[in-house]
Parts: structure tokens; C-alpha cells; sequence
């Protein structure tokens, strides 16, 4: 049993938690049974390493049986365990997996095969927690696609591996591209883009025109700036959402969920 925190082991995976880190290795960190059990699931040839306490062997026996099929499993103290992890309370596991990004060319290829076309674009998404649930949402919604575009936060971040609840592995996730780079190839594979803004038509008028139900790239913008104008131009057409109560405005990936599930709605009632 590993039990210092300061073993080399548990200092190289603790190095996870940087975004340099994971950028120089192509690995991350996934906490708790729920992620490791989604990642088991899914993309179990990903895994490199899972620790785990007395604890957690005692609550997932068979889960770690079936991670031992994939990685070698190291015992951990709970300070040891408490390094590595990126919460304050830890949930007795955390494993180390391989990166898998998927090129822009063949995100998009494969959304445009798929009977409901339909991604997501991040123009320069900052937040963790924003881009975790929108993620989640797109998943959710039959997306198979998000493109997070350069200058937007690392999806391999602890907080928003965690806000994804394991839709991470479950949707293309297509890293660094430019975003004029995006919406090029969304276009060119027959996708209409829609630009979420303030600026634009209304939502609920869009659908009934049926401009809503055909294959669809959402392009959404930074939490505090939006869409600049230039990038606002990539677009076919901007889409606002309207707002029926007092609020000023809704949360980037409430936004974006709302936008998704609309487009989801919309292509299975065609």
C-alpha cells in the first residue's frame, strides 16, 4: 500500500490536477465510483492506473474488479489518496486515464452521419462548471459532437471531468480548433451554424419556421463577452432565447442546454 503522499507515484498523478500536466503526459484524473464506473464502461482501454482505498474496495468491490480488467490497481492511505484528488473530500477512488481527443475533421464527420445531426461549438468558454454541464446536455440532448475551441478551458480539468457525470466519455470531444475552423467544417459537412446571441431571432419563431429541424452546429460564446461581432458573422444566422419572466439573462450552459434540446426536440418531430 502506497501510504505517503509524497511517494513518487501518488506525486506524478497529484500532477494531474495542472493543466501543463496533462497537456506534457496526454493523461487526467477521474474521481469517484461514478466516473470510474462510466469510464469501465465506455472507454475502459483508457484507464492507466486506479487507486483506491480500504474503503472504497469495501463499497465497490465488483466495480474494481471489472477496472482491474483494464489497469493495475494500487492500494492508497487516505492522505495519500487525498493528494492525488482535486475535491476536499475524495470518494476513495481516483484513476489516471489516457486523453482521447477526437480530430475536428472526424468529429464532425461522424455527427453528420448520424440520423439527428447535431454539435456544440465553445467559442472561448472559461468556466469548468460551463463547460462540464454543457457537455452533459449535449450528450443528453443526441449530440454526438463538441468542438471546445482554442482559449477555452481544458475538458480534462478535475471540475469539469466531475461536472460531466461521465458524458465525457460518451460524445466526441474535439480540442484547440480555431473557431472559424469549426463552423467551416460544420458547414461543409451540411450542418446549419446557429449563433447563440442576444442579437438574434427568436428562438420559438425560428422553430416554427422550421429552421430548427434540420443538421445543426450551436455556436456559443464566452461567459462575460459572448460572440464578437467577427465571430458572430461565421454563423448563418444568430438565435436569441426570449425571456418571458424579469431575469436579465440566463447562464451560459442553461443557455446552451435550452438551445440543444430545442434543435433535439424540433429534428425528431420532423
Amino acid at each position: 500500500m502506497l501510504d505517503s503522499p509524497r511517494a513518487p507515484r501518488v506525486r506524478e498523478a497529484a500532477r494531474l490536477q495542472q493543466r501543463a500536466a496533462r497537456s506534457q503526459t496526454g493523461l487526467f484524473l477521474l474521481e469517484g465510483p461514478a466516473a470510474l464506473d462510466e469510464a469501465v464502461r465506455w472507454q475502459g482501454a483508457q484507464l492507466v492506473e486506479v487507486f483506491w482505498t480500504q474503503q472504497a474496495r469495501e463499497r465497490h468491490p465488483e466495480l474494481l474488479d471489472r477496472a482491474g480488467e483494464h489497469a493495475p490497481l494500487t492500494e492508497v492511505s487516505d492522505r495519500a489518496l487525498a493528494a492525488i484528488a482535486d475535491t476536499v473530500r475524495p470518494q476513495g477512488v481516483v484513476a489516471v486515464a489516457r486523453q482521447r481527443p477526437v480530430r475536428l475533421a472526424d468529429a464532425i464527420a461522424r455527427a453528420a452521419a448520424r440520423p439527428h445531426p447535431l454539435v456544440a461549438i465553445l467559442h472561448e468558454v472559461r468556466d469548468p462548471g460551463n463547460l462540464g454541464t454543457i457537455l452533459r446536455a449535449a450528450d443528453a440532448a443526441g449530440a454526438s459532437a463538441v468542438i471546445v475551441t482554442a482559449n477555452s478551458v481544458d475538458p480534462y480539468a478535475p471540475k469539469v471531468v466531475r461536472s460531466t457525470t461521465g458524458s465525457l466519455f460518451h460524445v466526441d470531444v474535439a480540442v484547440g480548433a480555431e473557431t472559424a475552423d469549426a463552423v467551416e467544417a460544420a458547414r461543409a459537412a451540411g450542418l446549419s451554424v446557429l449563433a447563440a446571441d442576444v442579437s438574434g431571432e427568436d428562438l420559438l419563431a425560428l422553430e416554427g419556421a422550421g429552421r430548427l429541424a434540420g443538421p445543426t452546429a450551436w455556436l456559443f460564446g464566452n461567459e462575460a463577452r459572448g460572440l464578437d461581432a467577427a465571430t458572430l458573422a461565421l454563423a448563418d444566422r444568430a438565435v436569441r432565447l426570449p425571456v418571458f419572466g424579469e431575469a436579465e439573462s440566463l447562464n451560459l450552459a442553461t443557455a446552451a442546454s435550452v438551445c440543444l434540446y430545442q434543435s433535439a426536440f424540433a429534428q425528431r418531430r420532423g
